[in-house]
């Protein structure tokens, strides 16, 4: 892959179309998932303008901050706490249209207003999350859910 993302459309549906097969090649070619999430935390957020996207891994019972874009970010999240918690422990995408309305959530930037959280599995076994925050109420809708969730399956090896 190019240094360079190429981006074509105006929908989100032809955006991550054109992104999803560059992301497969750039995750592909290099074995080191922190460098992945790291490339793909900036090739999300430089295509999709989010407020914050980023991952938290699984480490020693707790969602652990990984690679991520954007402003300051929560450390550490216990399994079912918050969105990312939640997702974790149910093992599903979550898709929240208005964060404050979300039983538990966690407020890391309270310019966050929706948010989507997509597990990262190897097999059945939830090894962390893929978080994106918009500041924009309503942000997330299935399109983001499917193209978000093949993102993910490419993710973990």
């Amino acid at each position: 892959m190019a240094e360079n993302l190429i981006i074509k459309g105006d929908s989100k549906q032809e955006r991550y179309a054109t992104l999803l097969p560059q992301l497969e090649s750039l995750v592909g070619a290099e074995q080191d998932e922190i460098a992945n999430m790291a490339n793909v935390a900036a090739c999300l957020k430089d295509t999709f303008s989010f407020w914050w996207v980023g991952f938290y891994r699984v480490l020693e019972g707790e969602l652990v901050l990984g690679p991520f874009q954007g402003p300051l970010a929560c450390t550490r999240i216990r399994k079912g706490r918050g969105v990312c918690g939640t997702a974790w422990a149910e093992g599903h995408t979550l898709i929240v249209p208005d964060v404050d309305l979300f039983p538990g959530h966690i407020a890391c930037s309270s310019l966050s207003r929706s948010e989507i959280v997509v597990p990262l599995k190897r097999g059945d076994e939830v090894v962390g999350v893929l978080d994106i925050d918009s500041e924009k109420l309503d942000t997330f809708d299935e399109v983001d859910r499917r193209w978000l969730e093949r993102l993910a399956a490419l993710m973990i090896r």
